[in-house]
């Protein structure tokens, strides 16, 4: 039976960025030093991903960020996906472009 594995606020991670993280000690101990708010926004940046390749670059890019003392992925608008608050102006920005690109 695996350990239990924190998640997000409002994301649970899947299990290739569960591997990836568990992978090594010392990640798996800063993942579990995050805020459940910061694990939320690396695994929303991880699932926002459109292809398999991009997502698997992401989940490598975590891990390396998270030796890097890196608390929130780099140049993410954040989860878009939480009901605790508003979305930011760069939030609602990526909104609206989202919705004119897909033409709804």
């Amino acid at each position: 039976m695996a350990s239990a594995f924190s998640h997000g606020t409002v994301h649970e991670a899947r299990e290739d960025l569960q591997a990836a993280v568990r992978s090594d000690p010392e990640i798996l101990l800063l993942w579990e030093s995050l805020t459940s708010l910061g694990r939320n926004e690396f695994i929303c940046w991880v699932d926002d991903a459109k292809q398999a390749t991009t997502r698997q670059r992401r989940i490598e890019r975590t891990c390396e960020a998270l030796l890097e003392g890196k608390k929130r992925p780099c140049c993410w608008a954040g989860c878009i996906h939480r009901t605790d608050k508003a979305p930011s102006r760069w939030q609602q920005a990526v909104l609206i472009d989202r919705k004119a690109k897909n033409g709804s």
